[in-house]
């Protein structure tokens, strides 16, 4: 009994060590956002001002930067739940030659290092003749962000029995109305979890944007650009803050909505 509550306290402190290095550097960044040193990192830090804010808040750069981010984020999120929805549907609702090669096809993007992604990206729309905007971003996002929504989707289908989907058919119901009334119901979920994880996967990347982005400037390009720089570090930190609500937040609430996705929904019909 003793040698099993040992190795269970082992355990805790081992997670709980193994969450502060994940974590630790984050809550620094909450710190230095306050810090009343302008131009370099001190701990602890020699002040604590919240004048960093108000700086951030006035600056045009930065609402220039977070309105092109997530103007980003949405086209290339709608994108990918078109796709991914209609790619998961294809791959687990039906039989045909080259099912697992597409599917591995379609989840190869976010497999492969995002330089690999941007210098292909990149190659492609020069050798198209296609000048870099802001519909090049989105392009390249939206490479990653269909594989999050197709496994989100794809997961769901599997779970969801073609039973409901036989059904509605009998009943008479055509293809959209099964679509709308049936299937929808069952994914919906799935794909909203799927859709803020490629917001905040298209929110918070860097690689590609750097390759397809041109002249244009995203929020973390614009946090990166401003970290070369050290003109007012804290108003980056700010900044910084700010992406790790926008991102935390969509995680977490795709994780309450997906938590509960185990059972066969009709499995019993």
């Amino acid at each position: 009994m003793r040698s099993d509550r040992s190795a269970s306290f082992s355990l805790k402190l081992a997670a709980g060590l193994g969450l502060l290095f994940l974590h630790l550097p984050i809550l620094l960044i909450f710190v230095y956002a306050f810090t009343t040193e302008e131009k370099s990192y001190q701990w602890p830090p020699p002040g604590l001002t919240t004048q960093w804010f108000a700086i951030a808040w006035n600056r045009p750069d930065v609402w220039a930067a977070l309105g092109l981010s997530v103007k980003v984020a949405s086209i290339a999120t709608l994108i990918a739940l078109a796709l991914g929805t209609l790619c998961a549907a294809a791959v687990s609702q039906t039989r045909f030659f080259g099912r697992e090669a597409i599917s591995l096809l379609v989840v190869l993007p976010i497999a492969l290092p995002g330089i690999i992604t941007g210098i292909a990206l990149r190659s492609a729309f020069s050798l198209l003749d296609i000048p870099f905007s802001v519909w090049t971003i989105v392009l390249g996002h939206a490479t990653f962000c269909v594989v999050v929504v197709y496994n989100n989707a794809v997961a769901r289908f599997r779970r969801t029995s073609g039973s409901l989907i036989e059904a509605s058919m009998d009943l008479g119901a055509d293809g959209f109305q099964t679509f709308r009334h049936v299937v929808l119901p069952n994914i919906g979920t799935a794909l909203l979890a799927g859709g803020m994880l490629a917001f905040a996967l298209s929110f918070d990347e860097v690689i590609v944007t750097t390759f397809t982005g041109g002249q244009q400037s995203t929020l973390p390009i614009w946090m990166l650009e401003e970290l070369i720089r050290p003109r007012q570090r804290p108003v980056t930190n700010v900044v910084a803050m700010v992406v790790v609500l926008v991102t935390f937040l969509p995680i977490l609430a795709a994780y309450y909505l997906t938590r509960d996705g185990d059972q066969i929904a009709g499995g019993g019909k």
